[in-house]
């Protein structure tokens, strides 16, 4: 799958061979030459891609509060893993937000990317979404609780930079923005096309 990421991400090198396979982490080792002509091994995690969507309907933007048998309830916005069937990340965070709220987006935008640990291949993308195309009944896993708000801009930036639940992860994109027109005009996340 072609994807952006960006500039100066870390990944685990063509080389490296699979030590281990996991339900969610693979481990991953190489030898690597140090700058003393010796050679050591090195290791990195590699795991699923994972998707967030900032989802407009009207002037309301979706929070839901997500339940799952290993962690009590939390605030987020709809997402999820990428998964080896969906085409693209824009097609995996459609897929999520249809599962988790039944809502289905006209338009969508990638705003950020980024990669939380160095020493594992994995990418979190944000992207946006408005303009509602359909709306139906959600289709949620066997191991999750999910119930769909509408909340306004105003609240949510609160609940962002108070650092609710999961929403704290995205204070980046709340910070310099003070409205929904201003979140849904933020531009498209630039980095480097990688096939992965």
């Amino acid at each position: 799958m072609k994807k952006v990421i960006p500039e100066g991400s870390t990944l685990v090198p063509d080389t490296a061979k699979q030590v281990f396979e996991g339900k969610i982490f693979d481990v991953y080792q190489w030898p690597q030459q140090l700058f003393d002509g010796s050679s050591h091994t090195f290791e990195m995690l590699k795991r699923a891609d994972t998707v967030t969507a900032i989802c407009a309907v009207d002037d309301k933007i979706l929070v839901i509060d997500d339940e799952q048998p290993h962690l009590g309830p939390r605030k987020s916005f709809p997402g999820g893993r990428v998964d080896t069937t969906d085409a693209s990340i824009e097609a995996a965070a459609q897929r999520e937000v249809r599962e988790e709220t039944g809502y289905s987006f006209k338009c969508w935008r990638l705003i950020k990317v980024w990669q939380p640990y160095r020493k594992m291949e994995w990418f979190v993308y944000v992207l946006l979404a408005w303009e509602v195309a359909d709306s139906q009944s959600p289709k949620l896993d066997a191991g999750e609780k999910i119930s769909v708000q509408g909340l306004n801009f105003d609240t949510v930036k609160s609940l962002v930079m108070q650092k609710t639940g999961y929403l704290g992860d995205s204070s980046s994109i709340f910070d310099p923005v003070d409205s929904l027109d201003k979140l849904l005009a933020l531009p498209e996340f630039s980095g480097q096309t990688v096939d992965r």
